[in-house]
């Protein structure tokens, strides 16, 4: 803390990838291994320094946001540096901010900024576990964008590294702030619902142009643009390939960069669903997908345009997430128990019985302490009143990077820690090998291994 008055890839097989990205985390080139602070409490009169890496698409956002929490002289924050491996983008950043920030095209070299506390990571997917574990390994907090890694045993190791260093991690797939998942978790672990059944949610577009397919760059390998860098070929990150303008301007269509709609979109919906669920961990997991409209032939594009995940719990209950690109009609969250269905609505959470509970379900309402507080709606039937509804106020909320703000400063865990994220990402990653594997994937949670 400081003061201050203000052509195509050849596809790495994965276990050479797992291989690879472990052996190298440690060195960076710069030293890193070398530097681990001490995860101490930050005093209230302290300021945050953070700097941002990857700042194009949503690192963009995440900088203007927290250019905005700066400039207020009670935020406690100062954004320090930003960096990206497109030149163009660094500048831009720095241009916005007045020249207030220093630009870096390396992040290692940011990472040795004196100052620096804590970073974003928004890079594309690929890099997340690698910059996330070198960060923390560097004595910083990390706020990473989803998906907390590509593949889930990257995920395993960000916690791992997390809890070695002591280090505040939060994964940013906002909807984990919601304070209406935390209450549905009270709920199911009161048994509010009965026993759980299934699960749904999805997220669903329709984009005739395909999805995806963003404006090519204008970057110059030769100029402005470290392509090698962005790859990550010397670190086991993705093949070496030369510049491909495609793949630059649009990874989420390649596997070597991205899951697709798994890691992209369907992290997003289970990231809220897994809390309200418990955060449990799947025995086996499935996913399949297609290209109904857009694909190899005609977009150049590896990763399907719908994906469906099926996951199964210890407990006896199944997720089923689905995401498309070319349709709108689609599922809304939904978690079925025997005795009663739980989705958002109303003042927060609407509850709905089940015909053979329903007086039940009426007793649970009045006596449980999840329920309490909650407004019961009912209506004659055969000269009957039965219970319809029951609906829930929630009982919690955050800001999601306002919570990971405060959670550097409290050294308490945030809404999105890394075992969460953890947790969160096993059904994503697994469902994505699974398809690309063409087989069901068998998971061991007590030894947190596929088997």
């Amino acid at each position: 803390m400081h003061s201050s008055s203000d052509g195509r890839s050849t596809p790495l097989g994965r276990r050479q990838f797992i291989r690879n990205t472990a052996t190298g985390l440690a060195a960076t080139g710069l030293g890193l291994s070398a530097l681990r602070a001490g995860a101490q409490a930050v005093a209230a009169n302290d300021r945050i320094g953070i700097g941002l890496i990857g700042v194009g698409g949503r690192g963009s956002t995440l900088f203007g946001e927290l250019w905005k929490r700066a400039q207020d002289p009670n935020s406690g924050l100062d954004v320090l540096a930003v960096c990206d491996v497109w030149d163009r983008r660094v500048q831009d950043r720095v241009n916005e901010a007045g020249g207030r920030v220093r630009g870096f095209r390396d992040y290692r070299e940011l990472l040795q900024l004196p100052d620096l506390d804590a970073v974003t990571v928004a890079t594309p997917d690929h890099w997340h576990s690698r910059i996330t574990i070198d960060a923390m390994r560097a004595g910083k907090d990390v706020y990473c964008e989803k998906p907390l890694t590509l593949y889930w045993e990257q995920a395993k190791e960000v916690l791992a590294v997390s809890r070695e260093t002591g280090r505040i991690v939060q994964c940013g797939a906002g909807s984990a702030s919601d304070g209406n998942w935390w209450t549905a978790q009270d709920i199911v672990r009161a048994g509010g619902l009965g026993p759980l059944v299934w699960t749904q949610g999805g997220v669903f577009r329709n984009d005739p142009g395909g999805d995806w397919n963003w404006g090519i760059q204008p970057a110059d390998p030769n100029k402005d643009l470290d392509w090698d860098l962005w790859l990550g070929w010397e670190y086991g990150l993705a093949p070496k390939i030369p510049y491909d303008p495609e793949r630059f301007s649009r990874f989420r269509k390649y596997w070597d960069y991205s899951g697709g709609l798994a890691t992209d979109l369907l992290y997003h919906t289970y990231a809220h669903l897994c809390i309200g669920l418990g955060n449990q961990k799947p025995f086996r997991v499935m996913g399949s997908g297609a290209f109904p409209v857009h694909g190899p032939e005609n977009d150049h594009r590896e990763t399907p345009t719908i994906f469906h995940i099926l996951a199964d719990f210890p407990t006896q209950h199944t997720l089923h997430l689905v995401a498309s690109q070319e349709q709108t009609d689609g599922l809304g969250d939904l978690v079925r128990g025997q005795k009663a269905s739980l989705s958002p609505g109303g003042p927060g959470l609407i509850v709905r019985p089940q015909d053979p509970f329903r007086d039940e379900m009426a007793e649970l309402a009045k006596t449980l302490p999840c329920y309490e507080g909650a407004e019961q709606v009912t209506e004659q039937r055969d000269g009957k009143t039965v219970l319809t509804e029951i609906r829930v106020r929630s009982k919690y909320g955050w800001d999601h990077i306002g919570n990971w703000l405060q959670c550097i400063r409290s050294r308490e865990q945030p809404t999105l820690n890394a075992e969460r994220a953890y947790i969160t990402q096993l059904p994503i990653s697994l469902s994505v090998r699974s398809f690309r594997e063409q087989r069901v994937l068998m998971f061991d949670p007590e030894k947190d291994e596929v088997t």
